[in-house]
C-alpha cells in the first residue's frame, strides 16, 4: 500500500500518538513562520525605512494570503484528502518563506508574505481535521489542543531566533528557519503520516454520482447557518486580539523604553503561556462543563489585557503577557475544536477551512487597526484597552455556538 493511502488501525493508541506527533511538528513550523514578521519587525522597519502604517501592511500581507489559502485548503481536504493538501501547503509556505529572506524592497516583502500566507492558510484546516479525526469525539478538544500547542512553541522558537540573531540583518535568519523547516519535514510527512481513516471511510461510503456537496450547503444547509455564523463571529473577534498582540507586541514594548532583547523575552513568555493555556483549556473542555470553561477563558483574556495596558516594569509585562498568551491562544484552539465538532467528517475540512478563513479577516483587521490608531497618536495602553470590547463579543458568540452544539 502506498504511503499516500497508508492508514493506522482506527484510533489505536499508537496511531493516535503518531498522527498527533507529526501534526504537532508541522504546527511548530507554522508557528515559526506566522510570528516571524512580528519578531523581525523592528529591524525590518529600520532596513526598509518603514512607517508605522507600512509595518501594519507588512503584518497583514501574510494574513491576506491565509484567507483564500484556508478556504481552498479546507475544501480540497474534503475532495483530495487531508494528507495531500497538507503536503502541498507545507511546500508552498516553505519556499515563499525562503524568498522572504531574499527581498530587497517593500513591495517584494509584501508579495512574499502574501504567497507564504497561502501555504500557511491551506495547512491549518488539514491539521485540525487530522487531529480531530484521530480520536473519539469525547477527546477531540484535547487532541486539537495537543496539535495546536505547536503553534506557540513555534512562535517562541521564532522569538528565540530573533534574540540570538544579532545585528540589523539578523532578521533574515528567522525566515531561513521558517522556510527550511517545512521543506525538510515534508518528505517525512509523505512517508510516515497516515491519511485520516475516518475521512477515507466516509469518502468511500458517501461518494455521490452528483459530485461533492456545494460549499454553501455545507456551511448553511440543514440547520447549520446559525452555528456557522456564530463560530465565524467568535473567530473573527478572537483573531483580531490575537494577531494584534502577535504582530505589535514587540514594537509596543520597545516604545515603552525596553530593549529589543527584552521585547523578545516577553514574546517568549507570551508563547510559553500559550502552550500552557492551549493544553489546559483543551483538557478542561473535555472534562468540565464547556460553557463554564469558555466564560472563564474570555474573562481571563479581558483581565490580562487590562493588566498589560497598565504594566510598566519588565516583571509585570512578563506576567501580563504570559496570562494573555494563555487566554487568547487557548481560546483560538478551543474554537478550532468547536468548529471541527460542528461538521460531519465528509464536510469537516470545508467547514473548518471557512471558519479559519473568516478568522483570518480578523487577523488582517487587528494589525491594520492597531497601526492606524498608533499612527494617529494613540498610546499603547489605549490600543490594548480597545481590544477588551472585542473580546466580549467573541465570548458571547462562542457561548451561543457552544450551546447550540450541545442541544443538537
Amino acid at each position: 500500500m502506498s504511503s499516500s493511502t497508508t492508514q493506522w488501525p482506527a484510533r489505536t493508541a499508537a496511531g493516535t500518538a503518531w498522527v498527533l506527533g507529526l501534526c504537532l511538528i508541522v504546527a511548530v513550523l507554522e508557528g515559526v513562520d506566522l510570528q516571524s514578521t512580528g519578531v523581525a519587525a523592528p529591524r525590518m522597519a529600520r532596513e526598509f525605512g518603514l512607517s508605522v502604517s507600512q509595518m501594519g501592511l507588512a503584518f497583514s500581507a501574510g494574513m491576506f494570503g491565509l484567507l483564500p489559502g484556508a478556504m481552498l485548503g479546507g475544501r480540497l481536504a474534503d475532495l483530495l484528502g487531508r494528507k495531500r493538501v497538507l503536503l502541498l501547503s507545507m511546500i508552498a509556505f516553505g519556499v515563499f518563506s525562503l524568498l522572504t529572506a531574499q527581498v530587497s524592497t517593500f513591495p517584494m516583502l509584501l508579495a512574499a508574505r502574501l504567497l507564504t500566507g497561502l501555504g500557511l492558510g491551506g495547512a491549518m484546516p488539514n491539521l485540525i481535521a487530522l487531529s480531530a479525526e484521530a480520536v473519539a469525539p469525547r477527546q477531540r478538544n484535547t487532541a486539537v489542543s495537543v496539535m495546536y500547542c505547536g503553534m506557540p512553541l513555534g512562535g517562541a522558537l521564532a522569538a528565540l531566533i530573533g534574540v540570538l540573531a544579532a545585528g540589523d540583518m539578523g532578521w533574515r535568519h528567522i525566515f531561513y528557519a521558517g522556510g527550511l523547516g517545512p521543506l525538510v519535514v515534508a518528505p517525512l510527512i509523505l512517508l510516515w503520516l497516515p491519511e485520516s481513516a475516518a475521512f477515507a471511510a466516509e469518502a468511500s461510503r458517501t461518494r455521490s454520482p452528483d459530485g461533492p456537496v456545494p460549499t454553501l450547503r455545507v456551511l448553511f444547509g440543514e440547520g447549520r447557518a446559525a452555528p456557522t455564523l456564530q463560530i465565524w463571529l467568535s473567530f473573527f473577534c478572537t483573531l483580531i486580539v490575537l494577531y494584534f498582540l502577535l504582530n505589535w507586541l514587540p514594537s509596543l514594548i520597545v516604545s515603552r523604553g525596553l530593549s529589543r532583547s527584552q521585547a523578545g523575552i516577553t514574546q517568549i513568555f507570551f508563547n510559553l503561556g500559550s502552550v500552557i493555556g492551549v493544553l489546559a483549556i483543551g483538557m478542561l473542555m473535555d472534562r468540565l462543563r464547556p460553557t463554564r470553561v469558555v466564560t472563564a477563558v474570555y474573562a481571563g483574556i479581558a483581565i490580562s489585557l487590562f493588566m498589560l495596558a497598565g504594566a510598566g516594569s519588565m516583571v509585570w509585562l512578563s506576567i501580563s503577557v504570559l496570562l494573555a498568551g494563555m487566554g487568547v491562544v487557548g481560546a483560538q484552539s478551543m474554537l478550532y475544536a468547536l468548529s471541527a465538532a460542528s461538521y460531519a467528517t465528509a464536510m469537516r475540512g470545508t467547514g473548518v477551512g471557512a471558519a479559519v478563513a473568516v478568522g483570518r479577516v480578523g487577523s488582517i483587521v487587528g494589525p491594520l487597526a492597531a497601526g492606524q490608531l498608533l499612527a494617529g497618536g494613540a498610546s499603547a495602553a489605549t490600543v490594548i484597552g480597545a481590544s477588551v470590547p472585542v473580546t466580549v463579543v467573541a465570548a458571547i458568540a462562542a457561548m451561543a455556538a457552544l450551546r447550540r452544539a450541545h442541544t443538537q
